[in-house]
């Protein structure tokens, strides 16, 4: 695999220097503009207001839904593996972590439309909660690597991802528009329909959608095969309209929910003795109210207000085989939060631009647990993973500014943010605890020349302990936890150099970073002790750890028709307090893709690999998701196609064309094997 690698990036290297175009010569090409060139799109989350992302001293990777919809990729998760630096792991078919820089879980952030989806019972390690939201519903994703603790707050130690919905768009001839959409995968492992209206005037513009899921079992390439149980059902639906009223204020109202039905946890099944061990409901719903209003007066140029109500509910099932007993555990979280940010800037439209504001999110947990005696019939109440009515607060005051001055630019800003945890258990009493932090970054940008810069970045971040780390009691993946009340947050200095290039026809990027972690809050096992059969842990600040890599990417325009794509990542981290790997860190992986387009026909292969990963913690080791020795490495090769004619479109993927049986690493289940989905499109 290394090998096939150093190939890959010898023949880029080729390209470069055999065309003339590439060799520095830039005189005259400050106005080209490249096709499908995420470097010349306006991204918001790596400073909190627009900006290119050629000009912005941060690797940000967007995808759009028409790439989603084009590679017809399955769920949320599942569309960020075709993103350079996003590994996805996925515990079970109906979830999907993904890693930025090594971490995962509750050490990464995410966004929906500005909103922090992240909240108090996201656990450290892989978690599901990104498929949460639907894939139909999905305008762009925008993944801010290694930053967002000074834009967004606590949990960006690996970076952020921010989910931006179906946006409603106004319309001066007073619209309605429909597209009507159904998809299915061979072998029954897919069965999807979805609708969607949208209506649009001068002053009003609304869209609402519905999509219904079926999964069937996951089948896996040749030595696994069916994967049962793995399948689900979901069913969601989203709503949002703006209005323009005054001479400059919009309102946004939205509103979306999922609902996720028979989610199982297949390794659970497979490898732990369980009969049932499922999901059942899995939900999470969002409403939210925006005011923009333009000020255009001096410096001050926005205002944009936020009230959000959101809340999601986890209901497990569980029984083990032969057992009597029967067990549903159920959170609930809800979050109301809020917002205002004040967008200033130049009076000439450049030179300064900056985003100040505040922030509180207030979290609400109730937790519980039933267990039924299918013998007797009696049902008894407990706790829950998770101490019944615990609150959870934070509060931020936050500022950042970009400055262009001849050829550099510096961006710098900071954020004050403050908790207040309140946890009451019957066993172990009343708990509160009050964390701050102070965080900044800094970013200089030398412009090269007019296609090409480069920039040195330093950003600090952390993460407050959340109520899953304060008190989470009971089985959770192989391990049975305890509650641990006296835990400080995590917190972590990132040094990055990068260098963007834009060319007529080439464009390219290359990152390099170290990130330091202390004071980490890890699960630290209780010797001797078990329950349930399961060794116990709880968490504790007691470790520091490094990870350090590498990532690029490239866009090549070799004819008008014809277009190369490629990625690559490599991640390195150690535990410094253990003296070995840090957990679950990606092999090194990538994926190049050749497209060819003509009018309304395009036809692409696609490949994805990763090397093996056999570089192991004791954690990984003790993982019964990772295969003794490490997990294997992989080639895997698809194709997509597709059509449009007037109304109708249609596409066309042909998964795994070899049949591989591969994993990503620290995965609960096999990928998709050989199979084909087709997916029908009509709009009117």
């Amino acid at each position: 695999m290394k090998n096939y690698a150093v190939a890959f990036w010898g023949f880029i290297v080729m390209l470069n220097l055999s065309n003339p175009s590439f060799a520095g010569d830039t005189h005259g090409i400050e106005n080209d503009t490249i096709i499908n060139g995420h470097l010349n799109e306006l991204v918001i989350t790596a400073n909190r207001f627009r900006d290119i992302n050629f000009k912005v001293p941060q690797p940000v990777y967007t995808i759009q839904q028409t790439t989603i919809s084009q590679n017809q990729l399955r769920s949320t998760p599942e569309a960020l593996t075709i993103l350079p630096g996003v590994f996805v792991q996925k515990t079970n078919h109906g979830g999907g972590s993904p890693f930025l820089r090594g971490l995962t879980g509750n050490q990464t952030l995410m966004l929906i439309d500005g909103i922090r989806m992240s909240n108090s019972t996201m656990r450290y390690g892989p978690n599901q909660y990104l498929n949460s939201i639907d894939v139909f519903g999905i305008d762009r994703v925008e993944v801010l690597n290694g930053s967002g603790s000074v834009q967004y707050g606590s949990d960006a130690l690996g970076g952020t991802i921010q989910l931006f919905t179906t946006d409603a768009n106004y319309d001066s001839l007073s619209t309605w528009h429909g597209k009507l959409l159904g998809r299915v995968t061979t072998q029954s492992m897919e069965q999807s329909g979805h609708f969607r209206l949208a209506y649009g005037s001068k002053k009003f513009a609304f869209t609402g959608g519905i999509s219904y899921r079926k999964f069937g079992d996951l089948v896996a390439g040749k030595n696994t095969g069916i994967q049962d149980p793995t399948g689900y059902k979901e069913l969601d639906f989203d709503l949002k309209a703006k209005v323009k009223f005054l001479k400059a204020t919009e309102l946004v109202a939205a509103f979306q929910q999922v609902h996720q039905t028979e989610v199982p946890v297949y390794h659970k099944i497979s490898l732990e003795n369980y009969a049932i061990n499922q999901m059942d409901p899995q939900s999470r719903n969002l409403g939210y109210l925006k005011i923009n209003q333009g000020l255009n007066q001096g410096i001050w140029k926005s205002a944009h207000f936020t009230a959000s109500t959101q809340y999601s509910m986890e209901v497990r099932k569980l029984k083990k085989n032969g057992a009597t007993k029967f067990r549903e555990e159920k959170d609930q979280v809800n979050t109301l939060g809020f917002s205002l940010d004040i967008i200033t800037g130049s009076k000439a439209g450049h030179g300064w631009n900056a985003v100040s504001g505040v922030e509180y999110y207030r979290d609400l947990v109730n937790s519980s647990r039933s267990d039924l005696d299918e013998i007797t019939g009696i049902t008894t109440h407990g706790r829950g993973l998770y101490p019944d009515g615990s609150r959870y607060a934070s509060w931020a005051l936050f500022s950042n500014h970009s400055y262009d001055w001849k050829r550099w630019n510096i961006t710098a800003g900071g954020r004050f943010s403050g908790n207040t945890i309140q946890v009451t258990d019957e066993n172990l009493g009343d708990v509160e605890l009050t964390p701050s932090a102070l965080v900044g970054n800094i970013a200089i940008m030398r412009q090269l020349g007019p296609a090409s810069n480069v920039f040195v970045s330093v950003n600090t971040g952390y993460r407050a302990p959340n109520i899953d780390d304060l008190g989470t009691l009971g089985i959770v993946d192989f391990r049975y936890e305890v509650p641990n009340y006296n835990l400080e947050p995590e917190k972590s200095v990132q040094y990055q150099v990068g260098y963007k290039l834009q060319l007529s026809r080439f464009t390219g990027e290359l990152y390099l970073y170290q990130n330091n972690l202390n004071n980490l809050i890890v699960r630290s096992k209780v010797e001797g002790d078990s329950i349930e059969g399961y060794p116990v842990y709880r968490k504790e600040n007691v470790e520091s750890a490094l990870i350090r890599g590498l990532e690029t990417n490239f866009e090549y325009r070799l004819h008008k028709n014809w277009l190369l794509e490629g990625s690559l990542t490599y991640t390195y981290g150690q535990n410094l307090t253990k003296n070995e790997p840090v957990r679950r860190i990606p092999p090194l992986f990538g994926r190049l893709m050749a497209e060819y387009r003509r009018n309304d026909f395009r036809v692409s292969l696609e490949s994805l690999f990763a090397n093996k990963q056999d570089r192991l913690a004791a954690g990984d080791k003790d993982d019964n998701r990772i295969p003794e020795g490490g997990t294997p490495g992989w080639v895997v090769f698809n194709i997509h196609a597709g059509y449009s004619w007037k109304i109708l479109s249609v596409n066309v993927a042909l998964n795994n064309l070899l049949n591989a049986d591969y994993r990503y690493h620290g995965s609960g289940v096999n990928a998709m094997g050989r199979s084909a989905t087709l997916t029908l499109a009509v709009s009117i």
